[in-house]
């Protein structure tokens, strides 16, 4: 990485839970984890299964300070952490955030809830990195580093969930991510997260067909991503969070379809950079 890039890496496409085969190697299965870094300074956001290999590329880039942020806690977003090699490494500083929970659980609490027996076989005083612990709000406007501005929003799915907006570097990223649409309405906060933004990564688990047999869930589709993006003027949609069963050729054609709305759309896929 250059010191002047501004880079983005889907580390993790996959919603719900990981999936393999030959119908799904082009996108990939890992569960959510996304990647920006830019001046030597890496943030992730979830910690899918993608963390992983996440932090197999910080460690042979020799990364030694790191942010991980949470958009909640369901299964698919945090089971990549007890795996995420940084947190036991001594050499490393690793800040952890979360805001889904607020008032209900802090963050350390939160890691040490799900990082310990009977359902991992360890607890979280294994780890060796210095571990930080950061609580927000949902509204909030974070500032985890000079020239790094976060701003957060609510999502409307269950349990809780934390939309980003990242102005960094002069770029804008918008983590619009698990929410469900409202039909006929667009969502304020995802249009104030989105607007004007250079990429606008959103929940695009469902197609509109499906909806129906899925109020509730907490997810969208790439229909209503593309009705956002326009309204708020973002350059690039990334479709997001694809669904456990939903094919390469699916995929391709949902990418197809959404791209014949908005140009600047594209499905995610496992592994894929992004230059900002």
């Amino acid at each position: 990485m250059k010191n002047d890039s501004f880079e983005l890496k889907f580390w993790g496409v996959r919603g719900s839970i990981p999936v393999s085969g030959p119908e799904f190697e082009r996108y990939g299965g890992n569960t959510s984890c996304i990647e920006l870094r830019h001046d030597g300074r890496h943030i992730i956001f979830d910690a899918g299964t993608g963390a992983r290999e996440a932090a197999l590329s910080l460690a042979q880039e020799g990364v030694r300070d790191v942010d991980v942020f949470f958009t909640h806690s369901h299964y698919d977003h945090i089971i990549g952490l007890p795996f995420f090699n940084p947190i036991y490494d001594p050499k490393v500083s690793v800040d952890i955030w979360s805001g889904h929970l607020a008032g209900k659980t802090t963050t350390r609490q939160l890691i040490g809830q799900f990082m310990r027996p009977p359902w991992f076989p360890v607890e979280p005083d294994i780890c060796r990195a210095t571990m930080k612990f950061r609580d927000f709000v949902a509204g909030d406007t974070l500032k985890p580093h000079p020239g790094i501005v976060i701003h957060t929003a609510k999502m409307n799915h269950p349990g809780g969930c934390i939309g980003y907006r990242i102005e960094w570097a002069g770029r804008v990223i918008a983590l619009v991510y698990d929410t469900e649409h409202m039909a006929g309405r667009l969502d304020e906060a995802a249009l104030s997260l989105m607007m004007d933004a250079d990429l606008a990564v959103y929940d695009t688990t469902y197609i509109e067909p499906e909806m129906p047999k899925h109020l509730g869930f907490g997810h969208s589709t790439w229909q209503e991503g593309v009705k956002l993006a326009k309204k708020a003027g973002a350059k690039r949609l990334a479709l997001f969070h694809h669904a456990p069963a939903r094919t390469d050729k699916e995929l391709d054609d949902m990418q197809r379809d959404a791209r014949a709305s908005f140009d600047g759309a594209f499905a995610a896929f496992d592994g894929q950079l992004l230059e900002l």
